[in-house]
């Protein structure tokens, strides 16, 4: 019998994560990409925009260490070409590992550009494949905003960063969710004056709101401007650097303007029309929970689904796509389990529940807050700013949800993570023994705190 036939179109976490899961369960699989193994995340989105935070949390390290007791000598400056070049040789070097994984499991990859060209038929340039399941994974673009075209050098996307040669001295990032959230807290930490333009009444408008408040609240007091309910409407450049026009006829200047302001599908020129795949009116694929597109034997991944667009979901997805294709017992995807970081300093890390939820009462839980500046370890390392946040079942103790505001909030959340999945209750989490000193033992702590409430307490 031969092998099943999968063709995918897009080789980032929800192509690569696909391949490698059909590989390993006998399937012939074919990854079509133009880009780079890794995609826009391993290449121009999450590993380099990470590795630059990385470099800005040592910085904020540094710059603190006289609190701790370290004589530096003077602030620590940053070599420009240095970062860009090892953030750029880092994504590289990751797409190259992908790689050889994927050859490792002999699944074949064909350098160019994918497109549906009929039931089961795949065009990768002037090659045809024919394929039993075929998975679309191609990603999404920066949205542009009209009135401000990005020239790579002056007027940026988050891709076209890292092309620079040295930090902008006063960077307006437009744009304040999730992306602009992170390279505003980056390159301030790095040294650059940072303007935060706003649309809303705060940053991060979609996420909890006592996490977003105090990260603006971090912002501000290191002397970030903010600038709330506040559209800009033009950019405009010249030799020196740009200014930007909002709609209420203020005007902003700068040596460069970084545009984060959403995503679109990248999904143009791939035959989704002539195939019969439903899309949004946004032009995102439509899929289930199991990543069925609404033709048989055609699923969707990552970002051109516009499913939560994180590389985590993408590659779930992906796998997910691969199981249900090749029959094997599959969970359908679960949002509401899904683990988030916003990379900001201190991080903000979710799970479960929201307390959006609670406040408008579709959810009934009890909710507790604690500062992490009572946190033993959080003294030690001089970290005054942050919390922890459990949400759990009036009735059951169940946890429900959680929020982490704090250095490495992105490993921390992984306990509660697990306690919403395996549904563990606050009395178990609160007697599972936590390093002493330790941040996650403020996690324990909040866990017997709930225990305490008196149950009329939501």
């Amino acid at each position: 019998m031969s092998p099943h036939t999968i063709a995918i179109l897009g080789g980032g976490p929800g192509g690569y994560e696909a391949a490698l899961v059909a590989a390993q369960l006998g399937a012939d699989v074919t990854v079509v990409d133009s880009d780079g193994l890794g995609g826009a995340c391993v290449l121009t989105d999450c590993v380099p925009s990470k590795t630059l935070i990385e470099t800005s949390n040592a910085m904020t390290l540094l710059n603190r260490s006289a609190g701790l007791g370290i004589a530096t000598g003077g602030l620590a400056t940053v070599n420009a070409a240095r970062l860009y070049e090892r953030i750029t040789d880092l994504a590289r070097a990751q797409s190259a590992d992908i790689t050889a994984r994927l050859a490792a499991e002999g699944i074949k990859v064909i350098k160019a550009k994918g497109s549906l060209a009929g039931p089961g038929v795949v065009k990768a340039g002037d090659a045809e494949i024919k394929a039993e399941t075929i998975l679309v994974a191609t990603g999404a673009l920066p949205r542009l905003l009209p009135g401000a075209p990005p020239d790579g050098e002056r007027i940026l996307t988050w891709r076209q960063l890292y092309d620079l040669t040295e930090l902008p001295r006063d960077l307006i990032v437009i744009g304040s969710g999730v992306t602009g959230a992170e390279f505003a807290s980056g390159y301030q930490a790095l040294g650059s004056r940072v303007t935060l333009v706003s649309s809303r009444d705060r940053v991060l408008p979609q996420e909890d709101e006592d996490a977003a408040s105090h990260i603006e609240d971090v912002f501000r007091r290191g002397g970030m401007t903010v600038l709330s309910r506040s559209r800009a409407e033009h950019v405009a450049r010249d030799h020196h650097g740009v200014t930007v026009t909002l709609d209420d006829g203020r005007t902003l200047t700068g040596t460069h303007c970084l545009l984060t302001v959403g995503m679109i599908p990248r999904t143009e020129g791939c035959g989704l029309d002539q195939a019969g795949v439903k899309v949004d009116a946004r032009g995102f694929i439509h899929v289930d929970r199991v990543s069925r597109t609404s033709v048989p034997g055609v699923y969707a991944a990552g970002d051109c689904t516009g499913v939560q667009m994180l590389a985590s979901v993408a590659a779930m997805q992906g796998r997910i796509a691969m199981w249900h294709a090749l029959g094997e017992a599959v969970h359908p995807l679960r949002l509401d389990h899904v683990a988030a970081t916003i990379f900001t300093d201190p991080e903000i890390a979710t799970v479960g529940v929201t307390q959006r939820a609670v406040t408008a009462g579709e959810v009934s839980a009890r909710v507790l807050k604690l500062p992490l500046a009572t946190n033993p370890r959080a003294k030690m390392a001089g970290v005054t700013d942050g919390f922890v946040k459990l949400l759990s079942s009036p009735g059951t103790g169940v946890i429900l949800g959680g929020v982490i505001v704090a250095p490495r909030a992105s490993e921390l959340i992984l306990a509660v993570s697990m306690a919403v999945e395996q549904r563990l209750t606050v009395e178990q989490l609160a007697q599972t023994f936590a390093v002493y000193p330790s941040l996650s033992g403020s996690l324990t702590e909040a866990a017997r705190k709930l225990m305490e409430f008196p149950p009329d307490i939501l």
